[in-house]
């Protein structure tokens, strides 16, 4: 572990000490974070997961976390892992008026594998490297269910000896895929991402309302589509919840009309327009202005069905 007696920098960037096993910092355990935080706790990371909650301390401890409720505990971490739901989740916790970026010693990384924004991406990392520390942006793909069968597309970018010394962590929730030096990148890639598979939910609820008020199986026609034309966990997978109406919650309504508009604000300022984008927006809308907000965003299918009268 490194302290600032046993700090090293190499080319500029913070070098975690490799004669022992980094200690890690956990923030923000929604149903993602807790299903990653538990996994790297089963390898046996040393973590330390910060909770709100105190009720929620024994609940985390049988999960084989240990968890504390003072931000303070995270202070001395190699690592410290953000995942948020936004912005100004991440921004409070590291540079708000208790933020523990002035505190966290020079060396440390922020790995920041919430989904947010590039622009705030980019003021994070010109923050971390004022005060000396490492910053790396890690947003995934993936659902609880992916967190916890360790089958997450994490989405890498920052200084590649920052990279590298995130890589044992990363490595331990699913597939590593480094694309770049600058963390905006990899923010950039999960917001567009993120509306692929938006896009397919909206398709995939027009269609199963088309093939339910013709009176045909609309499993059927998923079976055959995901064995030939689009044989992807996307189609397979929200393709079956849609039809069942298995809404459980992953990524709710709310958080992805959040997601959608940080990608329309990004093709705004690419001078690019998405119309297919703009329509789940309103889709996303509509289905929170209905109650819905609390579901999974595969929600959008009970949308399409509404509006066709079933």
């Amino acid at each position: 572990m490194l302290d600032n007696t046993h700090e090293r920098r190499v080319n500029g960037n913070p070098q975690v000490d490799r004669q022992m096993p980094p200690k890690i910092g956990f923030i923000g355990l929604g149903l993602m974070g807790t299903a990653m935080a538990s996994n790297l706790a089963a390898d046996g990371h040393n973590l330390c997961a910060y909770v709100r909650r105190p009720e929620r301390i024994n609940d985390l401890h049988a999960l084989g976390l240990t968890a504390t409720t003072c931000r303070s505990d995270l202070l001395d971490s190699d690592i410290i892992i953000t995942m948020l739901p936004d912005d100004a989740a991440v921004r409070n916790v590291f540079f708000g008026p208790f933020g523990i970026s002035e505190s966290l010693r020079p060396g440390a990384i922020h790995l920041s594998m919430s989904t947010i924004s590039t622009e705030a991406s980019a003021a994070f990392l010109l923050e971390h490297e004022r005060r000396g520390q490492g910053y790396v942006a890690a947003p995934v793909f993936g659902n609880p269910d992916a967190a916890r069968a360790r089958q997450l597309a994490i989405i890498m970018a920052g200084k590649p000896g920052s990279c590298e010394n995130c890589r044992s962590v990363t490595d331990s929730l699913g597939q590593t895929l480094v694309i770049g030096t600058e963390p905006a990148q990899a923010n950039l890639v999960k917001l567009l991402g993120n509306m692929m598979t938006a896009t397919a939910l909206e398709v995939l609820g027009e269609i199963v309302t088309v093939l339910r008020k013709r009176g045909q199986d609309p499993q059927q026609f998923v079976d055959i589509m995901t064995g030939t034309m689009f044989d992807s966990r996307v189609h397979k997978n929200y393709g079956s919840r849609l039809i069942a109406g298995s809404y459980k919650p992953g990524l709710t309504m709310p958080l992805a009309l959040k997601d959608v508009r940080l990608a329309l604000a990004e093709a705004e300022l690419a001078g690019a327009p998405m119309p297919s984008v703009s329509v789940v927006r309103d889709r996303l809308i509509t289905g929170i202005a209905r109650g819905h907000g609390g579901l999974d965003w595969t929600a959008l299918g009970m949308v399409a069905s509404e509006e066709a009268g079933l």
